[in-house]
């Protein structure tokens, strides 16, 4: 009986643990419209503020090392990576896309993965 009681119980979390993991590791997508897990409107305005004005520093500051982005994005791309932002607001999403796949950030369909961006490389 404590057996089977143990036995189902934990098939009941694995399969809740299936069914809410995937929804609770979602990433933002790069859509502007939908607002990201660490979302606020100060720090949205600080964003748009380092975006308008190509300030890297202070993204980087925002970002705090969080996401694949940050190991991706640099000094010396920010401003490319700046006119993505820029061009996905504007709703200009495939050339957005574009700029995000030649910076080597992977998109959806897992375009841009793997450009010269292996595990332990990064462009800091």
């Amino acid at each position: 009986m404590n057996k089977t009681s143990i036995l189902l119980g934990l098939t009941a979390l694995v399969i809740a643990g299936a069914v809410i993991a995937p929804q609770a590791v979602l990433a933002y997508r790069g859509d502007p419209a939908v607002k990201g897990p660490n979302y606020t409107e100060e720090r949205h305005t600080a964003m748009e503020k380092a975006f308008e004005n190509k300030d890297y520093a202070a993204w980087q500051n925002l970002m705090q090392g969080r996401g694949r982005v940050t190991q991706v994005v640099n000094k010396d791309n920010f401003a490319k990576f700046a006119q993505a932002h820029e061009l996905a607001e504007q709703g200009k999403t495939d050339e957005a896309n574009k700029i995000k796949a030649e910076l080597g950030l992977g998109l959806r369909n897992g375009t841009g993965m793997g450009q010269g961006m292996g595990y332990g490389r990064t462009s800091r």
